[in-house]
C-alpha cells in the first residue's frame, strides 16, 4: 500500500539539520556555543541589519511550519486549474483541427467535381449554340404558316362577304322582277302547281331568273374589271399584314408585289 504524500514540514523532519539526519534540537545549543565566541571575539557584529536578517528569517521559519502546507496547496490548485485550461484549450483546438481535416476529406474531390461542372456547362453551351442556329428557322416558318392563316380567313372572309352581298342583290333583283313582271308570276305559279300536282315543268322560271342575274352580273364584272378593285384589295391586305408582322416583330415584311423580304 503506498503511503501517504509527505508534506514540507514532515520531509525536512525527517532529512534532519542540513540534511544530516541529525535532529533540529542539537541545532539550538550548538548555535549557542559557536555564537558566543563570534559575538565575543567581533567575528560577527550584532547590528539593525543582524536584527532584520533575524526577524525575516523568524518570519520565513514561522510561515513555512504553520502556513507551508497551505501555500503548497495553493499553488498546486493554481497550478492545476492552469494545466485544465491548457488542457481544454488544447482540446479544442485539437476538435477544430478534426472538423477541419473532415471538411477536407469531404472536399478532397472538388477539383474533379469543378471540372465536370465546367464540361456541363460547355456542353450546355455548345447545345445552346446549335440551337440558336436552328431557332431563327423555325421562328420563320411558324411566322410563314401564320401569315399563310391569315391570307386565307381574309380570302374567305371576303369570299363569303362577297358571297352573300351578290345573293342579297340577286334576291332582290329576282323579287323585283317577279312582283313587276304578271308573266314572270304566272310562270312561277304554273310550275309550282305542276311540282304539287306532280307534272313535270318544261323549265323553273325562278331559277332560270337567277342563273339570267348571275350571267348578267358576270358579264358586267368582265366588262368594268379593270383591276383597280382587285389591287386596292390586295393593297389593303398587305398592308394589314405588314402591320401585323411589325407588331409581333416578324423577321420578314412584304414588298408591293407581295413577295416577303426578309428584314434586320
Amino acid at each position: 500500500e503506498e503511503s501517504k504524500e509527505k508534506s514540507p514540514a514532515d520531509v525536512v523532519e525527517d532529512d534532519g539539520f542540513l540534511g544530516t539526519g541529525i535532529s533540529h534540537l542539537y541545532a539550538l545549543p550548538v548555535g549557542i556555543a559557536l555564537a558566543v565566541p563570534a559575538v565575543q571575539f567581533e567575528w560577527y557584529l550584532v547590528n539593525e541589519e543582524t536584527l532584520l536578517a533575524s526577524t525575516f528569517v523568524a518570519f520565513c521559519v514561522v510561515a513555512y511550519n504553520q502556513g507551508g502546507d497551505l501555500i503548497s496547496k495553493s499553488l498546486k490548485d493554481e497550478s492545476a486549474a492552469m494545466l485544465k485550461i491548457q488542457n481544454d484549450a488544447e482540446d479544442e483546438v485539437i476538435a477544430k483541427l478534426e472538423d477541419n481535416l473532415e471538411y477536407m476529406k469531404l472536399t478532397e474531390n472538388i477539383v474533379s467535381d469543378y471540372q465536370a461542372i465546367l464540361d456541363l456547362t460547355q456542353e450546355s453551351y455548345d447545345k445552346l449554340n446549335a440551337a440558336g442556329k436552328i431557332k431563327p428557322q423555325h421562328d420563320l416558318k411558324a411566322q410563314v404558316e401564320k401569315m399563310m392563316n391569315l391570307v386565307a380567313n381574309e380570302e374567305q372572309n371576303v369570299y363569303e362577304k362577297a358571297k352573300t352581298t351578290l345573293m342579297d342583290e340577286a334576291t332582290t333583283s329576282v323579287t323585283d322582277s317577279f312582283g313587276s313582271d304578271k308573266a314572270l308570276k304566272k310562270a312561277a305559279l304554273e310550275s309550282a302547281m305542276a311540282k304539287l300536282t306532280g307534272k313535270k315543268a318544261a323549265v323553273d322560271p325562278v331559277q332560270a331568273a337567277f342563273v339570267s342575274f348571275f350571267q348578267k352580273k358576270a358579264s358586267e364584272a368582265k366588262k368594268s374589271d379593270d383591276g383597280s378593285e382587285e389591287a386596292g384589295r390586295r393593297a389593303a391586305m398587305l398592308a394589314k399584314l405588314n402591320g401585323i408582322a411589325e407588331s409581333e416583330s416578324m423577321l420578314f415584311r412584304f414588298d408591293e408585289s407581295g413577295n416577303p423580304k426578309l428584314v434586320a
